[in-house]
């Protein structure tokens, strides 16, 4: 009996907190890989890539940790790539930067590992774009340096010539810094730095919750400490600070640094937490539905199997879409099936999702419900007399469609695609969390999921929080529950959200702007307080 081959270890960069700041391989290899080592500051969309297979196991360091906690780290990595399995080992930043994947590399190599390092974004990198702070500058910067305040405790004294660092280099970037802070910009003004240069400290660079501090050598520690600024943070020294006034694109996105609640299932939901991300906003996703499996599927693989005997397929939603193809799949068919049939659809979106099958419908409604898929019905055909329909749905979904198609004389048959469920004990543990850390306002997609959110939270935390419908039916079961609905979308759309939360957002700046300027004359602290 042969040996089971030896695996191989993928030294993979995660970036500095962005999870889309993940390179082409880096992708490839997560979703290639048989177990996940991840740090603490990885992201749990990159995590969400890896196969369902995949064991994801948490092995994150921070600084002043022992540092036995590496060795199992290796310990780990040697003993599932013995075991004959692709290991990702996923690091912030980039595993050769300061990230000890050298170290880690070291090791592999010593016991005859295979392995492969894909870089990735560096912080530096990273907190400086972010920041609008350009590491080098051709009037400002040429030279740019790399330091971390916490070097190898084996080392019997610091490697560090402060005495060159100091004025050495136009630019210096101090990893690990905050806690020093204070000593090292003692350091550097004692070495020639002058005390007006300009200091930069950024935390979590990247991320929607991202904080800057601008000060000078001189007093930037005073600033941080009163800022409450914390690990992680990177701290940049030198006259491209000056360039963070000018070109801080992302802190001034209309939504940044809000905390935006998504009453919603984890399924599907990638795309309205990067609609979210692109406009400077913290995506929080609060599992308020669950999608099951219906409690019978034989009538939704009967009802496929004579896909052609129906006049009509009607999609309204792109869940549905999703299930129906999954479905098809397992049981080895694909679009051909509706040869023969016409297929209708609610909405643009719910007609990407077809497309993206390879099935390009016959009607979509502009108005995205069931009152505009009948009346798109209407307008297309003389008569739905005697015509018969499929509805693939969801359990709990509305009867105006089946009901308004009976009433014309059609025959349809309606089928449970999935189930609507209400969260679980983690589901519902995940939402008071969330509240618990604050919320700026809640976006639903459904009256489902308000609903939902209402019956497990109470009216009580809900109340005080701007809340957004996607539409006139979410609208109504928000305002007979006695709330607010601050803006509706004007599109049954994802995107139509967010862009109502984004134009609200705006209007309430400009009236903070019109409200500052009231106060002409008056102490600008007591205008931003009253503001």
């Amino acid at each position: 009996m042969s040996e089971r081959p030896m695996g191989i270890v993928y030294l993979v960069g995660a970036g500095p907190g962005d999870p889309e700041l993940l390179t082409i391989k880096a992708k490839r290899r997560i979703q290639e890989a048989d177990v996940v080592l991840y740090d603490a500051l990885v992201h749990p969309e990159q995590l969400k890539l890896a196969p369902a297979s995949a064991e994801a196991i948490f092995v994150g360091k921070r600084a002043g940790q022992k540092s036995e906690r590496q060795q199992r780290i290796n310990e780990m990595m040697l003993g599932h790539a013995i075991a004959g399995k692709r290991v990702v080992r996923l690091k912030g930043g980039d595993p050769f930067l300061f990230g000890r994947g050298s170290e880690e590399a070291e090791f592999l190599v010593e016991r005859g590992v295979p392995f492969e390092v894909v870089p990735g974004v560096p912080s530096p990198l990273a907190a400086t774009a972010y920041t609008g702070i350009s590491l080098t500058h051709r009037e400002h910067s040429s030279s740019v340096a790399y330091v971390t305040a916490t070097e190898s405790p084996e080392k019997d004294r610091t490697s560090h010539d402060w005495s060159k660092l100091a004025t050495g280099v136009e630019t210096l970037v101090i990893f690990m810094g905050v806690r020093k802070l204070e000593s090292l910009m003692k350091l550097l003004r004692e070495h020639g730095r002058p005390p007006e240069t300009p200091v930069a400290v950024v935390q979590w660079a990247s991320m929607p919750k991202q904080r800057t501090v601008i000060g000078t050598v001189q007093d930037i520690a005073e600033r941080v400490r009163r800022a409450g600024i914390s690990m992680p943070a990177l701290t940049i020294v030198g006259e491209v600070v000056r360039l963070h006034e000018k070109l801080n694109w992302f802190e001034e996105r209309p939504l940044f640094g809000r905390r935006v609640l998504v009453p919603r299932s984890a399924h599907g939901s990638e795309r309205i937490l990067r609609l979210l991300r692109d406009e400077g906003a913290e995506g929080v996703l609060a599992p308020t539905i669950r999608i099951l499996p219906p409690l019978d599927s034989a009538p939704l693989e009967r009802a496929l199997e004579r896909a052609s005997h129906y006049d009509y397929w009607l999609f309204t939603s792109g869940t549905t879409v999703e299930i129906v193809f999954e479905t098809m799949k397992a049981r080895r068919l694909d679009a051909r099936i509706f040869a023969g049939s016409r297929v209708a659809a609610i909405g643009p979106k719910t007609e990407e999702m077809l497309v993206r099958f390879g099935l390009y419908p016959d009607l979509v409604a502009k108005q995205t419900d069931a009152e505009g898929l009948l009346s798109a019905l209407d307008s297309a055909e003389r008569s739905l007399d005697r015509m018969r329909f499929i509805l693939p749905r969801a359990d709990l979904a509305r009867e105006v469609l089946v009901d308004g198609l009976r009433t014309r004389g059609a025959s349809i048959e309606a089928i449970d695609a999935y189930r609507i469920a209400p969260p679980d004990e983690e589901g519902k543990e995940a939402i008071a969390r969330a509240f618990d850390e604050g919320i700026d306002a809640a976006l639903f997609s459904s009256a489902q999921t308000f609903r939902n959110l209402r019956a497990i939270v109470g009216d009580d935390r809900l109340q005080g929080i701007p809340l957004f419908s996607i539409g006139r039916i979410t609208s109504r079961a928000i305002e007979r529950a006695g709330f607010r609905v601050e803006a509706e979308a004007r599109e049954t759309s994802l995107e139509s959200l967010v862009e109502a939360l984004r134009s609200w957002a705006v209007g309430k700046e400009r009236q903070r702007g019109l409200a500052a300027e009231a106060f002409q004359g008056e102490p600008i602290v007591r205008a931003e307080e009253e503001a």
